[in-house]
């Protein structure tokens, strides 16, 4: 019974942090509370505590686990796919399935440290994951670099979203995208079975 009970309490922990993703990212980490946030888990209040100590810890919890998400489906796509995805329309138009950063990125920097921390250790798998497709003989030296093409992505993203001028808006993504490649160098056009 108690394998049962671990089992249970894990799942729902999990079941917690797959929702707050969503509300999050829609509605915000200001926005969001701990009794919206139960319910849209299908939980009450009361249950909080016993699965996470604070929002906070939540919040840290959901963050890494985003990062991850999207770490995993930026697996096996080449870079250039990978930015085309990114500032595509689908993505801009779903706040609540995107980017945690493009969503969330001025929130978390008024974050607790331990936010901060989830955020930071999760962008550095994805941003390295990047650099060493960049250059793969020496995937430290395309850090910086990958970091500012991603800045630039998000940038676009959140610019894309907040006008009110859709033409606008999808020419905004657009050039994105041919800045991007262009940072990213056009030897970067390839497969992902070549990556």
């Amino acid at each position: 019974m108690a394998r049962y009970a671990k089992e249970h309490k894990q799942a729902t922990r999990r079941r917690i942090v797959e929702t707050a993703g969503s509300r999050l990212k829609r509605d915000g980490i200001d926005g969001s509370g701990i009794a919206t946030l139960m319910a849209d888990a299908g939980l009450t209040n009361g249950a909080f505590y016993a699965h996470f100590d604070s929002k906070e810890d939540l919040v840290a919890s959901t963050v890494a686990d985003q990062l991850r998400e999207q770490r995993e489906r930026y697996s096996g796509q080449s870079l250039e796919e990978i930015v085309r995805g990114y500032l595509s329309i689908q993505h801009r138009d779903d706040t609540a399935g995107g980017c945690p950063s493009a969503a969330l990125l001025d929130e978390i920097a008024r974050s607790s440290e331990s936010v901060k921390r989830a955020y930071t250790d999760g962008l550095l798998a994805i941003i390295d994951d990047a650099a060493a497709r960049l250059a793969p003989d020496d995937p430290q030296s395309a850090r910086v670099r990958t970091f500012g093409v991603f800045a630039l992505m998000v940038g676009t993203l959140q610019v894309s979203r907040a006008l009110a001028d859709r033409r606008l808006a999808d020419d905004v993504l657009e050039q994105g995208i041919q800045n991007a490649l262009a940072l990213l160098g056009a030897e970067q056009r390839i497969s992902p079975s070549s990556c």
